[in-house]
Parts: C-alpha cells; structure tokens; sequence
C-alpha cells in the first residue's frame, strides 16, 4: 500500500504526519510526504523523503512578521490561492502515481490541490484537523480569517459557519475551481466542506482537545499523532541541565516574532525575576541570549518529548504539538497566543489547570511575571502531573490502521471509488 500525506502549513503541521508516516510505514505501507521546502532537514531526519511544496514558508512568514528579508512581488490574497493550489497539485500529482490513498490538513487551498490529486487517481481522500475549532460545530465560532472579521453582533454558532461557507468560497472558490477546470474536475460549490468532507479526522488527544457532541459532521477522533523521538539531548544541554535546577524553557516553534530581541530580553528578567534559570529556543523567531551569564542557555532542534521532563515550565506559542507535548511531560505551561488555533489551545490549557494563557500575543515583564508565578506554583505541576497521566500516545497508530483496514475493504467491497474517505456517497 501506498500513501501520499499532504501538509502545507507549519511544523505543527508537519509532524503529526511523521508520526503517521512512521506507524504505516512500521505496518508494512510505503509513504510519500508533500510539505513546504523548510522541512526538508525535520524529514530527512524520519528517513522518509519530502516532496517540497511552493516556497519557504518561513521565510514568507518571517517577512510578513517582522518586515525583514528581500521582499516578494504583491500578491493578493486570490492571487496567492491560486498560486498555492497550482503548486501543490503539481508537486502532489508529480509522485501520486500508485497511491492507494491521499491523506491532507493545512491551509484550504493546498488542501483542495490534495483532493483534486486524489480525485484524478481515483482513490480516497482524507482531512485531519489537529484542533477541534477548524471544523464546523454549533459548539464553537469559525476562526477569523484576515479582513473577514466575525460580526460581534451575531452570537449563533450555526450563522457564523454560514458566513464562514460564504468567506471561504469568497476567498478561495475562483482559485480552486479554475484550476479544476483546467485539469478535467468540475466545479465545486462549498469549498471548506469539499475540503474537510463529511467525515474528517481529528488529530487530537480527547482530554486535551475533546470533540463536543451532539455535532453535525462525522468526526473521528483518533488521537494526537505523535513522531517517535528517542533522540538523546545535546551533551552541553544535558550538562546545563544537570548543573542547576530546572530550567523554565522559552520557545515559540515556527513562529515568527516582532522584535525578537526585546522578547528575549522581557522573558530572560521575567524568568529571573521568578529565581530560575532560563532555556530559549531559537526557532523561527531567531530568541537569542541577552547576556552570557551562566544561568542562561540557547538550544536549537532538539527532542522536546525528552526536554520537557526535565523543565519547571514551558512558555510557548500554544501550538497543537509543543501544547501536546509538554502536557504529555506534565510540564506546566504558559501559551502566549499569536494567531490560529492557539488561542484555543491556550484557553484549553487554563481551563485544565495545567498552566496559564497569556493575555495576547505581546509579553511584557509585568505579564509574564504574573503568569509565570501562578504556572510555577506546586498545585499547577500537580494537577499538570495529573493530566499527564490521561494522555493518550496510539493515536498514529490508531489512525494508521484505520487507513489500511477502510481503504482495503473499500477495495474489496467498492467498484467507484470514494470521493472521500468514509464518506457518504
């Protein structure tokens, strides 16, 4: 069996996919990554080769950011949809042939290019979210998309994923159905539900990121995909580690900043000011030591399921990985939302009691410090200790099977084949 995954996005988009990627390819199936250039090195590292999508993304969020780096031709925001669909159909269909099944997440217009691929080969499609709030339910809001503010004065759930239809087909509707047009595909005439199907997958842990119910779509929700990571620290973190008390680690992944020196230096005092000592990660925002005082250290790539047993707390971005992932250390948190889905991971990780969420995006020593003494508090790392322990870590595996077993009984049972996964036809 093989299997393209498809993610455009970020790195929290990446690698749930190599955790998928590495449970199928133990059940026996060869797989395919399609994901941006930035990855290559995260990919390569997993031993399964990357098909690049389209242009770096870091260096396009970095720009959008800071405003640093050579800049791009203007684009508009159709413009850039259609530019992302083309390019990812033809990376995509370029190692498709052979495919049994496509599996995609990310961005919707890369997406809707991963279906297409699937629909021209005439195998099975799947979606998988990694939170709860992409997909439509009456329980929760759509998330805003640039210049499609929510209407504050409408309060209904089901009106705002109405509207959602409208800015999605808006936004992205001319872009996907001209490029159908110009592969052979007809029209399509609500292209978030074309997207997410009726049957999408939730990438999620129940406890961390629940489902809620009665809900509308047919979600299945298989568990937080996790990569397998048994690589050893570094042996100069490992000293630092060992040399002091645990550190409070500070990190925000593949995540641009604005003014990446100042959010140094704000939480190196913050966490001082706190008596710890402090670990920053580079990551996209390029966080560097603000001095070279021995109670600082500055660390790159490294296995932050390791890591993160051996730290007092983790202030972060919010994630859907480094929230998981540090819940799953029973490390306490505090989320710093900047933008997507982290606001609601934030809010997730106050609601269970096991950190704190930032009020915005900005950090000021006078917020971080505040943040930073309810996070460090005994009851906080016990009740973080405590969810720890109800993490689920099959859920790659639980969703690995379920590919093979659904898409073999569809081709035992199935002459046409699926639009989608599971879906209703």
């Amino acid at each position: 069996m093989r299997v393209l995954l498809v993610a455009y996005g970020s790195r929290g988009d990446v690698e749930p996919m190599l955790g998928l990627g590495a449970q199928l390819r133990a059940l026996g199936a060869e797989v395919q990554v399609c994901a941006p250039p930035d990855f290559a090195e995260l990919l390569d590292g997993a031993g399964i080769p990357l098909v690049p999508l389209g242009r770096s993304l870091r260096a396009m969020a970095t720009r959008a950011v800071t405003g640093t780096g050579k800049p791009l031709p203007a684009e508009s925001l159709s413009e850039r949809a259609a530019r992302m669909v083309a390019e990812t159909y033809e990376s995509a269909a370029a190692v498709a042939e052979g495919c049994d099944v496509v599996v995609a997440t990310g961005l919707i217009p890369a997406a809707a290019a991963a279906r297409s691929v699937a629909e021209k080969l005439g195998v099975p499609y799947v979606f998988v979210a990694y939170f709860p709030t992409y997909l439509p339910s009456p329980h929760h809001p759509p998330l805003a998309w640039p210049g499609r503010p929510l209407p504050p004065e409408v309060t209904d759930n089901r009106v705002l994923w109405d509207l959602n239809t409208e800015h999605m087909n808006t936004l992205f509707g001319e872009a996907i159905n001209t490029h159908r047009a110009a592969i052979g595909l007809p029209p399509v005439e609500n292209v978030r539900d074309h997207v997410f199907t009726d049957r999408p997958w939730l990438a999620a842990d129940p406890t961390l990121s629940p489902w809620p119910q009665p809900a509308d779509l047919d979600v299945v929700q298989t568990g937080a995909w996790i990569r397998p990571d048994d690589r050893p620290l570094p042996a100069d973190l490992g000293a630092f580690l060992d040399a002091g008390a645990p550190p409070v680690y500070v990190g925000f992944g593949s995540m641009p900043v604005h003014d990446a020196p100042s959010v140094a230096r704000t939480a190196v005092e913050a966490v001082r000011a706190q008596g710890r000592r402090v670990l920053l990660s580079r990551g996209w925002a390029d966080l560097a030591l603000t001095d070279d005082r021995d109670d600082c250290f500055a660390v790159g790539e490294v296995n932050q399921q390791a890591l993160f047993t051996r730290v007092a707390a983790v202030v972060h971005h919010g994630g859907a990985g480094t929230t998981t992932t540090a819940a799953r250390a029973g490390a306490p948190q505090v989320v710093v939302p900047q933008m997507a889905d982290q606001p609601y991971w934030a809010s997730r990780v106050s609601e269970l009691g096991i950190g704190v969420a930032h009020d915005g995006p900005t950090l000021t020593y006078e917020s971080l410090s505040a943040a930073l003494k309810t996070a460090l508090t005994p009851g906080t790392r016990t009740r973080a200790a405590a969810v720890a322990a109800t993490i689920r870590t099959g859920g790659a595996t639980t969703a690995a099977k379920l590919l093979l077993d659904t898409v073999g009984r569809g081709r035992q049972h199935v002459s046409a084949p699926h639009p989608a996964l599971g879906e209703k036809v």
